[in-house]
């Protein structure tokens, strides 16, 4: 990836290697980091993150807007009118 890069992650804590992230955020090759999930919740107190520059850490909020929290609800209830009515949607295994 190009230098300077901004990584964001709202998804799983696990996706990223947080000590090659640190690294990267103190070496320049990561300008900066915004994380909303990190590898063990609730954050351990040695997690490297913590330390590292250029670096904001959100408590697991993403999800948390009214508007998300709406379509979330929408969605749940569309799932199971469908369900329901014998037409299911979203199936993972079909």
């Amino acid at each position: 990836m190009k230098d300077g890069v901004i990584i964001i992650n709202t998804s799983r804590g696990l996706l990223i290697n947080e000590h090659d992230l640190v690294h990267a955020l103190h070496s320049g090759k990561v300008a900066g980091a915004a994380v909303d999930v990190v590898s063990t919740e609730p954050i351990a107190a040695d997690n490297p993150l913590l330390k590292a520059k250029n670096c904001i850490i959100t408590p697991h909020i993403a999800w948390a807007p009214k508007e998300s929290r709406t379509r979330l609800m929408n969605k749940t209830i569309k799932n199971l009118e469908a369900f329901l009515n014998n037409e299911p949607i979203n199936v993972v295994n079909p």
